[in-house]
């Protein structure tokens, strides 16, 4: 084999003309790093994310997009809204006295953890005195994603009435006026709102035309069952049905809850997670007046209810007592025969209202600030004196002139 010597060899021409390197260089292959393919995949699959499509190129619901919601708690005073809050968050805090309109917020992340849904929770304190803050919550920019929790004291049977019945006709009003204004910008919402409500019953729900839905998702959270369960049995059965028929004709859930025991925090806490970040619910109910109700709306029915009546040979009974007492006329509303039952077993105490001055209400004492406070206004009542003694002596200086 002859050898092959490198002088031998020539190398290639690799000279080029000045004015043909702009058109060389532009004809070289663009190469792409291994990153910025990286890039292009990552940014393709999230462009994909957004518009639903999966990764066989067919469209999806969209489940990953970020959902904002609504969950406003109003109700009795002490009956555990704080709590409420506080255990559906899992947040480890002593619950305080809320102090009028009080905001939080909760997230929970999506399935891919790059979005994750926020709840913007707002508690109403002072019971039914400040109920009219319940318009700063309810708008009609969330109104499409609100839940509203009413809390009552089962504790305290004599302020349940009172509270139900004002603070769900405050909401109802105040739901009537939203919608009204967001059917004049987007009326297909408001319709959406209204046939949502209506689903939750359906068409051949036997009681549909006999109640009166509240267009948003209500639910009412009995509270401090620990100390309920231990009531009358005949009195534990007049306020579970009374409070049975209440959410039923308003379209509400009903739930009994108590912070001590946590299988009743647990089943609370799946309720108010469906509402807000749309998990799945739990279909088993408890209509047993003698366990923890657990109703869910449409899934009640008059008829299972029953109506009040007396009771066969129990004369001692407070539905006989109720009987003797109020006579109820054929006329009165299934409504009406409940809340005189309710109303004569349990006389309703009246809540104490918030003092028009809060700077004299004892519960927001302030050493300090109290007494710089009471500095200020003895300062005040001397310069009014004086302006008034001022203005006296003008005016007899003015009336010797004359």
């Amino acid at each position: 084999m002859p050898k092959t010597t490198y002088d031998s060899i020539k190398p290639p021409d690799m000279s080029f003309d000045d004015d043909d390197a702009d058109s060389n260089i532009k004809s070289l292959p663009q190469t792409k790093s291994i990153w910025d393919l990286c890039i292009q995949v990552t940014e393709r699959a999230e462009l994909n994310v957004a518009k639903g499509i999966d990764g066989k190129g067919v469209v999806q619901e969209n489940t990953n997009k970020s959902v904002e919601s609504t969950l406003f708690v109003v109700g009795a005073k002490s009956a555990a809204k704080t709590s409420v809050i506080l255990r559906f968050l899992d947040r480890d805090e002593q619950p305080k006295a809320t102090t009028a309109l009080e905001y939080t917020f909760g997230r929970r992340s999506k399935n891919n953890n790059l979005h994750k849904d926020v709840a913007h929770v707002w508690e109403l304190g002072g019971g039914i005195a400040l109920s009219n803050l319940i318009e700063v919550p309810i708008t009609k920019q969330c109104i499409k994603n609100l839940s509203v929790v009413i809390c009552v004291d089962l504790s305290k049977p004599e302020t349940i009435w009172t509270t139900l019945e004002s603070l769900i006709n405050t909401i109802k009003l105040r739901v009537k006026k939203v919608i009204a204004e967001l059917k004049l910008e987007c009326p297909s919402d408001a319709n959406l709102l209204i046939a949502d409500c209506l689903a939750r019953y359906g068409s051949d729900h036997p009681d549909k035309d006999a109640v009166d839905l509240i267009p948003i998702p209500i639910t009412i959270i009995g509270s401090k069952y620990d100390e309920f369960q231990n009531f009358d049995p005949e009195k534990k059965k007049i306020i579970s049905k009374t409070l049975r028929y209440v959410a039923h004709y308003h379209g509400a859930h009903l739930c009994y809850f108590s912070s001590k025991m946590e299988a009743l925090v647990m089943k609370t806490r799946g309720l108010l997670g469906h509402l807000v970040f749309k998990t799945q619910l739990s279909k088993s109910i408890q209509t047993d007046h003698t366990k923890p109700l657990y109703v869910l709306a449409g899934m009640d029915a008059s008829n299972q209810i029953g109506m009040p009546q007396a009771v066969v040979g129990a004369s001692s009974s407070p539905l006989d007592a109720y009987n003797s007492y109020a006579s109820p006329s054929l006329y009165w509303s299934p409504m009406d025969q409940w809340k005189q039952l309710f109303l004569s077993t349990f006389p309703q105490e009246a809540e104490a209202m918030v003092p028009e001055d809060p700077t004299k209400d004892s519960k927001y004492n302030e050493n300090i600030i109290d007494s710089v406070r009471s500095q200020k206004d003895e300062e005040l009542e001397r310069f009014k004196k004086q302006q008034e003694r001022k203005m006296r002596d003008e005016a007899r200086r003015e009336g010797k002139l004359l």
